[in-house]
């Protein structure tokens, strides 16, 4: 295992590059900047080139000339499976330095960036090289005198816009599935994590993918990621992010040219916790885990701990016990467990919903609090709350950081009313030894995915994605190319 001063070395010597990625080559712009800010320790890491309309212009003008006219989409779809394996391989080879870009710009563990992030999108690129060759079209029953074909052909010049949380999974699980396809794509990613971003495409060019056909621009949502939402020439936006950022991507394809919007947003995720659940020491555990993984960070974190009446006291105090005990620390520090909150402004947010939930009446069991000030780093203490009340901002709203409410129910009936009564649909858990509850309770909530005596497992054979205004569409398996491939129906008279 690398050590703690091995990383502080690693990091010394990283050479970051802050410019945007177009049609092959790095690009300055029109010349502004803005501070590459490490949440680690306050420090700027590097300055990086902010993008505008012009700049994503040109990355479009470059993705849709490598679609129309390059080399990629008119590749056979095993050799464009071979490129994306020499990728995965290629990530590999990159892994330490990806996994401290990551953990640098974002405040992420360095074990989880190199054990979960790395894996993760190394593991995507490979799936989706070896799938590329093993699709099929359709040739339905037709009288004998017509042949049918129904195809799948690439949509074109994908946009994709990409949050911080995990910039390098939620990257791949667009462009990967895009590529595959055959088409281009342009990647915007959080103006707070775009340097892994960038090192993802310089390592794709050497994998062998052509110039445009992966292009990276920085900037700012409302800026560079508006000028790609409204672009004219690009056929799809797919979308991870909040719920409000989601409406914007809708209204910027209603006002251009009706592109199709692909959105994976928010979550307030339900963990249902039964009296006849198989181990409950293991419930708590995963409770405890799920939510304060990747500082709370996640679309999907388990945030809402729904626990029978009758196990409450028991479930809520083994999380209590087990959130004590949770290493607050340095991200590149390999025994931490919980490393920094991306900003200042988003630990302005969370305190505030820490603040509210108290003025509410709910009770803070521990936590709360800013922790590690003389780092000048943004760390923030795992917080429980429980007594919380079902229609209050801690039970409603996405806090998007470390900080778990407790609520209890008395029956199955009340626990499914309880998950539900939330907006999103992303995910939800449930513990229990009944098969016939595992399957009916399932059923009933109203979530892309349903955890059952575990939470945030699987694989990439599986979709992601959510109901309600957890948006639309599937990550993941091979449904994800369905956003990517427009259907055409070929009819024949003989």
């Amino acid at each position: 295992m690398t050590t703690l001063d091995e990383w502080l070395s690693k990091a010394e010597t990283l050479e970051l590059s802050g410019s945007h990625f177009i049609d092959g080559a790095e690009e300055a712009g029109a010349g502004s900047t803005f501070a590459s800010v490490s949440p680690r320790d306050g420090q700027v890491l590097t300055e990086v080139a902010d993008g505008g309309a012009a700049e994503i212009d040109a990355a479009v003008t470059a993705a849709r000339r490598a679609f129309d006219t390059g080399p990629w989409p008119r590749l056979a779809p095993g050799e464009r499976g071979r490129v994306l394996v020499r990728l995965a391989d290629l990530l590999e080879e990159h892994r330490a330095e990806l996994a401290l870009t990551v953990s640098l710009e974002m405040g992420k563990p360095i074990t989880d960036a190199h054990d979960i992030e790395l894996r993760a999108v190394i593991n995507t690129f490979r799936w989706y090289g070896q799938l590329a060759d093993k699709l099929t079209d359709e040739s339905p029953h037709t009288p004998p005198d017509t042949l049918a074909l129904v195809t799948r052909e690439p949509v074109g010049v994908v946009g994709a816009v990409v949050p911080w949380n995990f910039p390098l999974t939620l990257a791949g699980w667009k462009v990967a599935p895009a590529l595959a396809a055959g088409c281009t794509v342009v990647l915007k990613p959080s103006e707070n994590s775009p340097l892994s971003a960038l090192l993802l495409a310089r390592i794709a060019l050497e994998a062998g993918l052509p110039p445009g056909a992966l292009n990276v621009v920085n900037g700012n949502g409302p800026v560079a990621g508006r000028a790609l939402g409204t672009h004219p020439d690009v056929d799809v936006l797919a979308f991870t992010g909040s719920t409000a950022v989601g409406r914007h991507f809708l209204r910027y394809s209603a006002d251009s040219n009706l592109k199709r919007v692909w959105l994976e947003l928010g979550g307030k995720s339900p963990n249902i916790v039964l009296p006849d659940a198989p181990d409950l020491e293991r419930a708590a555990a995963t409770a405890a885990w799920g939510i304060f993984f990747n500082q709370g960070e996640m679309c999907t974190a388990p945030s809402r701990l729904l626990v029978h009446s009758s196990i409450a006291d028991t479930v809520t105090e083994a999380v209590v016990e087990r959130v004590r005990t949770l290493r607050v620390g340095d991200p590149l520090d390999p025994a931490t467990e919980m490393g920094a909150l991306v900003g200042e402004h988003h630990l302005t947010r969370v305190l505030d919903h820490v603040r509210t939930g108290v003025e509410d009446g709910a009770r803070l069991r521990t936590g709360g609090a800013r922790t590690l000030t003389d780092s000048g780093g943004v760390y923030l203490e795992p917080t429980v709350f429980d007594h919380v009340a079902p229609g209050s901002r801690l039970a409603r709203e996405e806090i998007f950081g470390p900080v778990l409410s407790v609520l209890t129910f008395d029956d199955i009936a009340e626990a499914v009313a309880l998950a539900n009564n939330t907006e999103y649909g992303l995910a939800a858990g449930l513990w229990t030894s009944d098969l016939s509850t595992a399957h009916q309770v399932s059923r009933a909530l109203k979530a892309g995915t349903v955890w059952v005596n575990c939470y945030e497992e699987g694989d990439l054979t599986v979709p992601f994605g959510g109901m309600k205004q957890s948006g639309n569409g599937r990550d993941k398996s091979v449904h994800a190319l369905e956003k990517y491939t427009e259907l055409k129906t070929t009819w024949i008279q003989l």
